[in-house]
C-alpha cells in the first residue's frame, strides 16, 4: 500500500532545559513519472526551518526512506506535532 494518500507527519521536540524547541516535517507526494519524492522540512519552531527533497524511481523505495528516517527521529526524542508537551 502506498502512503502516498497518508497525511504528512510532523514532529516536534521540546526541551526547555536545553533551549530546544525543533520541529520535522516528513511528507511523501508522486511525481510526474510514477515515482515518488521524500520531501523533509525541519528548523526551529518559529522559522519556516531548511527543505531537502529526495526523489526515488519507485514509490515502496520511498515508503521505506520515509520509514526510516521517521523511526530515526522518534529515537532521537521527536514526538507527534499533537502529543507534544510545552506549547
Amino acid at each position: 500500500m502506498s502512503r502516498t494518500d497518508q497525511y504528512p507527519r510532523h514532529l516536534r521536540r521540546i526541551d526547555p532545559a536545553q533551549n530546544m524547541r525543533r520541529f520535522y516535517l516528513l511528507a511523501l507526494q508522486p511525481t510526474l513519472f510514477g515515482g515518488a519524492s521524500v520531501v523533509r522540512t525541519w528548523g526551529r519552531i518559529g522559522t519556516s526551518g531548511q527543505t531537502m527533497m529526495e526523489t526515488f524511481d519507485q514509490p515502496a523505495a520511498a515508503d521505506n526512506a520515509f520509514d526510516l528516517l521517521e523511526r530515526r527521529k522518534r529515537r532521537r526524542g521527536y514526538q507527534d506535532a499533537d502529543c507534544s508537551s510545552g506549547d
